[in-house]
């Protein structure tokens, strides 16, 4: 794990938050939990802060492989940066047997407000090593690993603080999500993320409100849904149809950081706020790219024929980002671009 701060400083105060409660919050304010989903590679801890900044409640890191994770100094380094100004967060675990989760809980919680157990992931690399979706097909192996997972936090006192949560996806036989769901559950997982698509559905295929909806109401503990959540509208839609009490975006946010604030594109200032986040907690440069080109050329509403707003950024200005060679150029880029919204 790498720092940013002094060691004395890393635990910010958010850290005594249980995230249940944030549900309780939501729930007084009349409003979904507004939260950003694990995603590989993007959901690192600037595009963390970023979000946290513009009304995400609850952030997810990508899923990290627990094996690799407690074995590897490099990829605890690589996999989870820690800092005195994180947002809460939820660490998402890669992960197919009890003895490792409990590992990478011990090593993991003190410094996050949950662990996450990934259960959605549909790539084949994934569920050929029996991890993401595969688990769908393995309710009781998940639900060891959430006992598991609820043990290691209470061996470290931490079991009133953090939860444990599991994502999944759901089956085409419902019925088999739903019984999936009951295990999880009765084994100790505090809150459930339904990602209305199988498996298979490609990402294209709207998502399954109906399906997220009956899992929904035959789960007891609170549920979030994952899926096609680009505007505020969309949020506060999706969970009056399902029933569910929080909303998970990944692609939406990625695109505008803002949604959650009824932004319908993304504000310069997110750009600003995203730029001075990846300074203090670096990225790989790709990784800043694709950020900012998300950001500045994002046109989900059509542009002004459409009745939208249009990208953010003219073509032009964004052909000029592109050819960006390094973290120099595209910090001259956004001061070109910031003069000119100044003007």
């Amino acid at each position: 794990m790498s720092s940013n701060e002094e060691e004395e400083e890393l635990c910010p105060p958010s850290l005594d938050i249980n995230p249940l409660k944030l549900f309780d919050i939501a729930k007084a304010q009349k409003r979904p939990l507004y939260t950003a989903a694990p995603m590989v590679r993007y959901s690192k801890l600037a595009f963390r802060q970023t979000v946290a900044e513009f009304g995400v409640d609850l952030t997810w890191t990508p899923m990290i492989l627990a094996k690799e994770f407690n074995r590897s100094g490099i990829a605890r380094d690589s996999d989870f940066t820690i800092s005195s100004t994180a947002p809460l967060t939820i660490a998402q675990l890669g992960v197919n047997s009890p003895i490792e989760i409990s590992r990478a809980t011990s090593l993991l919680a003190p410094y996050v407000n949950g662990i996450d157990i990934n259960c959605g992931c549909p790539q084949s690399w994934a569920c050929a090593d029996s991890l993401g979706a595969a688990l769908m097909h393995k309710p009781s192996l998940v639900a060891s690993m959430v006992a598991a997972a609820k043990a290691s936090l209470k061996d470290l006192g931490l079991e009133e603080k953090k939860t444990v949560s599991v994502k999944i996806r759901v089956h085409k036989d419902l019925r088999k999500t739903i019984a999936f769901v009951k295990e999880v559950e009765a084994s100790g997982a505090d809150f459930i993320t339904i990602h209305g698509r199988t498996r298979s559905t490609p990402s294209s295929a709207p998502v399954n409100l109906d399906a997220i909806k009956l899992v929904a109401e035959h789960t007891a503990v609170p549920t979030m849904m994952n899926g096609d959540v680009y505007t505020l509208s969309d949020a506060h839609d999706f969970a009056e149809k399902t029933g569910v009490q929080g909303v998970m975006s990944a692609r939406g946010l990625l695109e505008n950081p803002a949604l959650f604030r009824g932004e319908n594109r993304c504000p310069w200032k997110a750009v600003e706020v995203f730029m001075r986040n990846v300074v203090k907690a670096p990225i790989p440069f790709k990784l800043v790219m694709h950020h900012l080109s998300e950001m500045v050329g994002s046109d989900r509403l059509g542009g002004t024929v459409g009745g939208g707003l249009g990208t953010l950024v003219r073509k032009e200005e964004r052909m000029e980002l592109m050819v960006c060679r390094d973290m120099l150029d595209v910090i001259d880029w956004v001061d070109r671009i910031r003069e000119q919204k100044v003007v």
